[in-house]
């Protein structure tokens, strides 16, 4: 996050360290040092003992958390974040409304299908009862029989 935001990231965490209030745990958490250790060998992160190595775990960062980042952060690109992000909620919430619009005629249209639906189904039905040949009369067996014919 560092990288993308162009700060250090010693100011970075020093920037959450000083305002954690605005980072609640939906927002930020750090990792367990099984997953720090399983980075290492993922992204070759620094040592996790000794010179250079890590003194405590790594934040993790949601959806929110890297929102709220912005508005902690001090950096030009930080700044130029924050409106991209504000203008994405923006055009957002213009979606939703027009997404509404969009879900009430979908719905309508769904009603007049099933409505148009059922009296299809009652027309195919009666459109295969007409292509059904009449039904044969039973045919006269030919020979000798023991009753006389009516």
């Amino acid at each position: 996050m560092a990288e993308i935001y162009q700060v250090e990231t010693f100011n970075l965490n020093k920037a959450v360290k000083r305002n954690l209030d605005r980072f609640p745990k939906d927002f930020m958490f750090q990792i367990t040092k099984e997953e720090a250790d399983a980075l290492i060998f993922q992204i070759g992160m620094s040592k996790p003992t000794g010179r250079g190595g890590r003194r405590y775990q790594p934040y993790a960062f949601t959806e929110h958390g890297v929102a709220m980042l912005s508005s902690v952060l001090k950096s030009q690109r930080a700044v130029q974040m924050n409106i991209v992000i504000i203008r994405a909620f923006v055009k957002l919430r213009e979606m939703l409304g027009t997404h509404k619009d969009l879900a009430h005629k979908m719905e309508q249209v769904e009603i007049r299908l099933r409505q148009h639906g059922s009296a299809i189904a009652v027309l195919v039905d009666e459109i295969k009862k007409l292509k059904q040949p009449p039904p044969t009369p039973p045919k006269r067996r030919i020979g000798f029989t023991a009753e006389p014919q009516k």
